[in-house]
C-alpha cells in the first residue's frame, strides 16, 4: 500500500478499502474497434439488474435513444457518426459507455452515509437502502455518470454485477457481447492485452487507435473500466483529462493553513499595535 497515493496517483484499491487479502482487481476493457451497436450489452444489464426503462424517448438526432448515462441506464452504447478524413462517406463510431469505477472515486470521497463503498474486487458500488438522496455524489464524478432517479431520489449507477462476479460469474453486459467487445477480468491482465491490442492496430494502419483510462497515473489513478477509442476522447463525450477532486487537497489545506498564519499575525499586529 502506497500511503503517499492515498488521495491522488496509482494504488491498489481493495487493500486501502481495507480488505487485506483482496482477490485481484476485476475490470472492463471495453474495445470500441469491434463494437457493433447491437446494445445487447445495454439489455442485459437492465435485465439482469432491474433497471426502469428510461421512457423509450426518440431522440430524434441519433439512432442511439438512450442519449447517455443516467439512473436508468447503466450501459449506454453511443453512435457516433462523422466524415473520416479522406473519405467521402461517413463512418460510424460505437463505444459501450459504463461506470469507470476509479481508483479514486470521489463519488465514494464525498457520500456522507457510507451508501458508496469500495468491494474487495476494487469497483465502486451504491447500497441504495443506505443512500440519504443528498446527491453529492452527481457533480463529484468526473465523468458526470452517476445520477438519481426522480421518483426517489437515490443514486444509482453500474455495480459491475457485483452479485454476479462474487460468485465468479462475468458480468451481464460482457456475456451477452457477441463480439466480445466488452472484455472482463482481472485488470492487470486487460492492460496487458488493451496494450497488445492497439499495437497490432497501429500495424494494420489504424495510427489513431488510444487506450482511455488505462494509466494507473492519471488524473483518477487509472480506471477500472477503461477503453480503447478510435478518435480523442471529446468526440465520444468523454472528457480529456479527468482529475478526482482530492487530488488538490493537500495544496488547499496549506494555503488554507498559510491563510490562516497570516491572519493570526494581522490580528497579533493590531492588537499589539493597538496596546501601545
Amino acid at each position: 500500500m502506497d500511503v503517499d497515493n492515498r488521495l491522488y496517483g496509482p494504488l491498489d484499491p481493495a487493500p486501502e478499502a481495507g480488505y487485506p487479502d483482496a482477490p485481484p482487481r476485476m475490470g472492463f476493457f471495453t474495445d470500441t474497434s469491434v463494437c457493433i451497436g447491437c446494445k445487447a450489452c445495454e439489455v442485459a444489464c437492465k435485465e439482469w439488474n432491474l433497471v426502469p426503462d428510461d421512457g423509450f424517448n426518440l431522440l430524434g438526432m441519433s439512432y442511439d435513444n438512450t442519449g447517455g448515462l443516467s439512473a436508468n441506464t447503466w450501459r449506454h452504447v453511443a453512435f457516433i457518426e462523422q466524415r473520416a478524413p479522406g473519405r467521402d462517406e461517413p463512418r460510424w463510431l460505437m463505444a459501450s459507455d459504463v461506470c469507470k469505477h476509479c481508483t479514486h472515486a470521489a463519488c465514494l470521497d464525498v457520500c456522507p452515509t457510507g451508501a458508496l463503498v469500495r468491494t474487495e474486487f476494487g469497483t465502486v458500488v451504491v447500497q441504495e437502502d443506505i443512500c440519504n438522496v443528498c446527491g453529492y455524489c452527481i457533480p463529484a464524478c468526473p465523468y458526470g455518470v452517476i445520477d438519481q432517479r426522480p421518483d426517489d431520489g437515490r443514486a444509482w449507477k453500474c455495480t459491475m454485477c457485483y452479485d454476479r462476479i462474487g460468485d465468479g460469474l462475468t458480468p451481464a453486459c460482457a456475456q451477452a457481447c457477441p463480439t466480445e467487445s466488452i472484455q472482463y477480468g482481472p485488470l492487470d491482465e486487460l492492460r496487458e492485452r488493451a496494450a497488445q491490442r492497439v499495437e497490432a492496430l497501429h500495424g494494420r494502419g489504424v495510427p489513431q487507435a488510444r487506450l482511455y483510462g488505462a494509466d494507473p497515473t492519471d488524473g483518477v489513478g487509472g480506471d477500472g473500466a477503461f477503453f480503447l477509442l478510435l478518435d480523442e476522447p471529446e468526440v465520444y463525450g468523454l472528457p480529456p483529462d479527468p482529475v478526482v477532486p482530492t487530488r488538490d487537497l493537500p495544496a488547499m489545506w496549506r494555503k488554507a493553513g498559510l491563510a490562516a498564519l497570516a491572519m493570526a499575525a494581522a490580528a497579533a499586529a493590531a492588537f499589539l499595535g493597538g496596546a501601545r
